[in-house]
């Protein structure tokens, strides 16, 4: 069984990544706020727990069962870890030093950092220029 995968982004498609770099943005000035009163371990916590608060709501109105088994919940653990807490516990502690806005353009270096990545380690997923030609004609029709 095949799978269609759709290679060009639609205006929608455009709106949603639009507005989630804006929450995704924003909460970088929510958490350097947050730091002047509270610890950075603190504020990840909360932050880990609210998203999870959030998951349980997801399943509960979609009516779909929290996964069953070891591996399963070792897995989230995992991808949680290394996904999540470590990279805004580093984050939280280097926006006690650094601007919200520094921090937030360093985070917006990462999806740009893993082509680069993706381009050196993989096979098939080249950047060329008409990628990029691709990408930023979607992004000026887009608006």
């Amino acid at each position: 069984m095949s799978v269609a995968i759709n290679t060009r982004m639609s205006r929608s498609d455009w709106l949603l990544l639009f507005a989630l770099s804006l929450l995704w943005g924003g909460s970088f000035a929510l958490v350097k706020v947050v730091l002047t009163a509270l610890p950075p371990i603190t504020v990840v916590a909360g932050r880990v727990s609210i998203a999870a608060l959030f998951l349980v709501v997801a399943l509960v109105l979609t009516r779909r069962a929290l996964p069953r088994g070891w591996r399963v919940w070792r897995a989230f653990f995992t991808m949680g870890l290394w996904n999540n807490v470590v990279p805004w516990i580093l984050f939280a502690y280097a926006q006690t030093a650094i601007s919200s806005g520094l921090a937030a353009i360093l985070n917006a270096a990462t999806p740009l950092v893993t082509a680069l990545v993706a381009h050196a380690l993989t096979t098939d997923e080249k950047l060329s220029v008409l990628n990029w030609q691709e990408c930023w004609s979607a992004w000026l029709a887009s608006y």
